[in-house]
């Protein structure tokens, strides 16, 4: 592969770096927070959409979407090389990350020219948060046995049913959800039929979220119950029995992301050492540390290698697996060993919780320590993505897999 950037490229790199250094600036100093406890809550949410507004001046906001709809088309690299900048930059994060990245795509392929006016104005502007709402108790790690029914009754579906681990349902409005329009399918040895797509106003009568509260203190993730709630039967995005068709898109853009966060993690290590230099220096003599660090940095390199490699699959027009899955797998690792070494490097300060006044980087790596534990979850469970390799990639014997 030829890592030079093409000529496109450079100029996509350097003109969003001037943009930033123009707009980043005077939006830190604006938007500057009182105090540490501001960084969660309503007031975090808030200072998310004014940064996602502040992007979508310039078409920074959703720069993989058409130009007719406020993007710029970028391609597969483009967004690698954006991940890259906004990471370099310490760019406060979006609003509507799940919207912005795999939901309004989803919309833009599937949805009918009344819906994509109807709601890609609300995912880009950042008027209204959203969600996703694929996983379900029962269903474990094959989606495809989700059983939370959308039963067609006259001009609307009749849901009940439940999900888990909605990430931000608590705060969305609306949400994407698969939902099985044909009860009948499992039984039959068909599950991967009879599944749709729906957005859903998160509002209706019949519809409960409740926060789950994780091992590092916050409620992100939520169950959500149906009962009996009535969807329109102008919100189903696509054709009935088309959601996995839908779903396959959309985890497709999370996981062409995954090169995205991977930078992430390599400017992460880049501050963690700053950081250590600040509050215990000695750690950095310690050979112990200094091992960890160069395989950390090692591994970082060569997981965005690894990247790259499945984007020149995706750009000649390939399926990009086994790559993508052994990137997840890698990404997963990386992330909870880079929480336990920011840990250890830091020493007590390490520790100091988010709120306090002494706490580094506002609390940020002790969160972490705890909360990247859900990457080997997140984005398609460790088990799952050993499944695949085993079965596509090395062709194990069934009795191999992992179960």
């Amino acid at each position: 592969m030829d890592f030079a950037l093409a000529p496109e490229d450079e100029a996509f790199r350097d003109e969003l770096r001037s943009w930033l250094d123009e707009h980043l600036p005077p939006f830190l100093e604006k938007e500057a927070l009182d105090d540490d406890a501001k960084l969660s809550g309503q007031s975090s949410q808030d200072r998310r959409a004014a940064w996602q507004r502040e992007l979508n001046t310039g078409r920074w906001a959703a720069i993989h979407w058409p130009e007719q709809y406020g993007g710029r088309e970028a391609t597969a690299m483009q967004r690698v090389i954006s991940s890259e900048v906004m990471a370099e930059y310490r760019t406060p994060g979006m609003f509507n990350t799940n919207g912005i990245w795999q939901i309004g795509p989803m919309i833009i392929t599937w949805g009918t020219d009344e819906q994509k006016a109807r709601w890609l104005p609300s995912i880009l502007e950042a008027n209204d948060h959203w969600c996703q709402g694929f996983s379900e108790p029962q269903a474990g790690n094959d989606l495809a046995n989700l059983r939370t029914t959308a039963i067609l009754d006259g001009d609307h579906y009749v849901v009940n049913g439940q999900k888990i681990w909605i990430s931000t349902a608590h705060l969305a409005k609306w949400g994407l959800f698969l939902l099985r329009t044909d009860p009948t399918a499992i039984e039959r040895g068909a599950k991967h039929e009879g599944i749709t797509a729906f957005i859903i106003d998160m509002e209706t009568p019949g519809i409960e979220c409740r926060p789950i509260r994780d091992m590092a203190g916050e409620e992100m993730f939520n169950e959500v119950f149906f009962t009996d709630a009535h969807i329109p039967v102008d919100c189903r995005l696509g054709g009935e029995g088309e959601g996995w068709m839908v779903a396959m898109g959309t985890l497709g853009f999370e996981r062409v992301g995954i090169a995205g966060q991977l930078s992430i993690l390599g400017a992460d290590l880049r501050a963690l050492v700053e950081a250590t230099r600040s509050v215990n220096p000695d750690a950095l003599s310690d050979p112990s540390i200094q091992e960890r660090l160069v395989k950390a940095w090692t591994e970082i390199e060569l997981a965005k290698l690894l990247s790259l490699r499945a984007l020149s699959r995706i750009i000649k027009g390939e399926r990009p697996w086994p790559e993508v899955q052994f990137a997840k797998l890698q990404w997963s690792s990386l992330a909870q060993s880079m929480a336990e070494l920011a840990v250890d490097m830091l020493g007590p300060a390490g520790v100091l919780a988010r709120g306090g006044p002494d706490a580094i980087d506002r609390g940020k790596w002790t969160r972490l320590y705890a909360f990247q534990r859900y990457s080997t979850i997140g984005g398609g469970s460790t088990e799952v993505q050993k499944n695949i390799i085993a079965d596509r990639a090395i062709k194990l014997p069934g009795q191999a897999r992992l179960s």
